[in-house]
């Protein structure tokens, strides 16, 4: 039996994302062939079973190609309308892919805030959701029209860190990041099949990434974290490869296989993991122990620091001493409060606030662990 096949026995969702480079042609055009394949591919999955939801990258390189333009375009007002123009391309080729299996696609445009928004999450969720109860296939893209800081900055690395958000928010079994090489590279350029480490991947990464799309090998790691550390399991692959989707899910030995943790987080904890924090609360050494290594609330006592200013009930990230992560979670107190309490004994806490107090500042079932 294939090492692989243990993994994928389950799988009823997957989320495939697809990236710009992949879905372009010699000319830097849509390929409209390659796109009807990927939509067979993806009936064939239907027609087993398997609930499939695409991460389309590729509105910038259709805005450029349809108006011939050779380079994408420094100013942020003409990067949005070139995304704009393109996206409605982007849909229309997606559409066209799919109609001969009568099939309607759905569009949805996401920017990091509805990330980081709890009640958008779960919004998005839901409505993914009932897309494929009405027979239709989503397909996401982050919204470039609207949106500064992912087009600037790149903070969702060409849809791999969106795709594997996405993935987190459906609770998908499988992400697919479908690309132009054959998976991760080791030092000698040849393929890795197998991830369990993703620290030790890490040191394989190449800077490189295309002209046309924005992520590169170090985005798809990242990626990586997000959905093995939720306890799912995540592919990297050449989409050019005859049958590529199928025969992933057939176990067949094709791109990088990255390994899922022991253990599955709920939606809560997914959610806590992706969204971006408000702040930050700085602890003691054994503070860092108690969360970090044994799964403990965080105490008034172990803080000796706050940075940022966020209210109760905001995501804050938690560091040692030292600056490094130890965990994110859900802060039972406003950074002033903090500042009053920081250092002192729960007794003491409740001296200060009477019926205010909370004996911990984030309860250890609103963290997740880094």
């Amino acid at each position: 039996m294939s090492i692989r096949k243990p993994y994928f026995e389950s799988v009823a969702s997957v989320v495939v994302k697809l990236g710009t480079q992949l879905l372009s042609d010699s000319h830097k055009r849509l390929d409209s062939g390659f796109l009807a394949d990927i939509a067979h591919q993806v009936v064939i999955l239907q027609q087993r079973g398997i609930r499939t939801t695409l991460v389309s990258s590729g509105a910038i390189g259709s805005g450029l190609a349809e108006l011939g333009l050779a380079k994408r375009p420094t100013d942020l007002a003409q990067l949005q309308a070139v995304a704009a123009v393109g996206q409605r391309r982007l849909m229309d080729a997606w559409a066209t892919a799919f109609a001969p299996h009568n099939l309607k696609v759905a569009q949805i445009l996401l920017t990091r805030d509805d990330i980081d928004n709890r009640t958008r999450f779960l919004n998005l969720r839901n409505t993914i959701n009932a897309i494929h109860k009405l027979g239709a296939v989503p397909i996401i893209n982050e919204n470039d029209t609207v949106s500064t800081d992912e087009i600037v900055c790149i903070s969702f690395g060409d849809n791999d860190i969106l795709a594997a958000m996405v993935a987190n928010a459906l609770r998908a079994n499988l992400l697919v990041l479908l690309t132009v090489v054959d998976g991760l590279l080791d030092a000698e350029g040849q393929s890795v099949r197998l991830v369990e480490n993703i620290e030790q991947a890490k040191c394989l990464v190449r800077a490189e990434k295309s002209a046309l799309g924005r992520g590169g090998m170090d985005s798809k790691l990242q990626a990586a974290e997000q959905v093995t550390e939720a306890g799912d399991i995540m592919v990297v692959a050449n989409g050019r490869t005859k049958g590529v989707l199928l025969s992933i899910l057939d176990a067949g030995e094709v791109g990088t296989l990255f390994v899922p943790s022991a253990h599955k987080r709920n939606s809560r904890s997914r959610w806590i993991g992706a969204a971006r924090p408000k702040g930050s609360i700085i602890v003691d050494a054994g503070a860092a122990v108690a969360v970090g290594q044994k799964n403990r609330s965080l105490l008034p006592a172990g803080i000796t620091a706050v940075e940022g200013h966020f209210d109760r009930g905001d995501l804050v990230t938690i560091k040692g001493p030292d600056g490094a992560l130890v965990a994110q979670g859900l802060s039972n107190y406003g950074w002033q409060l903090i500042e009053e309490i920081k250092g002192k004994k729960t007794a003491e806490v409740r001296v200060l606030l009477g019926d205010a107090a909370y004996d911990e500042v984030v309860h250890r079932d609103n963290l997740v662990v880094e």
